[in-house]
């Protein structure tokens, strides 16, 4: 039966709801939570930072007291952050949804976390901190081309795959063949079930006007520094954390940094935050529509209704 159908008794057991940044996800979870008394479950991977609530565009506060959410800003900025401890604390919110009879409706931009839900997650083992840190110590000293042809020595299909340039992918893949003697591909071969496999799921993907969502991006990120991102990000640089954890790479917060170090002007900070999501957002569309297909696209005018016709109870 399709996904959701709503022959199917009480409806889809959980929702997910995926789309591209500033394309309406957090107000759509939030109207359903409220219609259909669930819980709104982050399957974002920068809005798990505590430190970035206003630059990540988290839910508010009030958003927040107006239904249950989940996994918002749950995570220390020093902490990287896995696919694979997402879905440990995705387990726990599932499990934790389950037993008080409330909706889970995962929602966000991260596609690898929307796949590790549907399709399970590779069993890669975490990396020890030593090795960890002797790799990206390396990066920084020998430039990531001397660490992409040793690649190419313990894992050429690795190398092959990745662009030279890419130091976050290949500093990844050298520490876990290095730590592990095996290759990345070797352990993505083996992996654990999906938590939500597509039975009874209802899944979407928000398909906003290219035009109009870009245009919301900017005045949003100019938004965004006017409500306190600034003195968000100050805060985070003060910690002088490796630069390249991910909550350092969230959009807009690099840009920022270097206004804050006086290398460019906050009007150039600005485009390049804005820029840098826009092209996110493409890169958002493309992945699902190439990895996760079975996605359900609907325009964001469109979602209520389509929910309505999928959940007793959201007419």
């Amino acid at each position: 039966m399709e996904q959701g159908d709503p022959g199917q008794e009480g409806g889809p057991a959980a929702v997910l709801i995926a789309g591209p940044t500033a394309s309406g996800k957090s107000a759509l979870a939030l109207r359903l939570a409220q219609a259909r008394d669930g819980v709104v479950i982050n399957c974002d991977s920068m809005q798990v930072y505590r430190d970035l609530r206003i630059i990540t565009a988290r839910p508010t506060p009030e958003d927040e007291a107006a239904a249950p959410h989940a996994l918002y800003g749950t995570v220390d900025a020093a902490v990287n952050f896995s696919a694979g401890a997402f879905v440990e604390a995705a387990a726990g919110a599932l499990n934790e949804a389950r037993s008080t009879g409330r909706l889970p409706i995962f929602i966000g931009g991260t596609g690898l976390y929307f796949k590790a839900l549907t399709r399970g997650l590779s069993a890669v083992p975490p990396v020890p901190d030593a090795m960890r840190d002797e790799v990206r110590a390396r990066l920084d000293r020998d430039g990531v081309q001397a660490l992409h042809a040793e690649l190419g020595l313990h894992d050429p299909e690795a190398a092959a795959r990745l662009a030279p340039a890419d130091r976050t992918r290949v500093a990844r893949a050298l520490e876990v063949v290095l730590a592990t003697g095996k290759p990345l591909a070797q352990w993505h071969e083996r992996g654990t079930p999906p938590l939500l496999p597509p039975v009874r799921v209802s899944a979407v993907f928000l398909a906003a006007d290219r035009d109009t969502l870009y245009a919301r991006i900017d005045a949003r990120f100019a938004a965004m520094l006017q409500a306190g991102a600034l003195e968000e990000v100050a805060a985070l640089a003060e910690r002088r954390l490796d630069p390249l954890l991910p909550a350092m790479k969230a959009h807009g917060v690099p840009a920022v940094m270097r206004y804050l170090r006086g290398e460019i002007s906050l009007e150039e900070a600005a485009a390049i935050g804005a820029a840098d999501t826009r092209h996110y957002a493409k890169r958002q569309f493309t992945w699902f529509r190439h990895q996760l297909p079975e996605f359900r696209w609907v325009r964001p005018d469109e979602a209520d209704a389509h929910f309505a016709a999928v959940i007793p109870g959201c007419a």
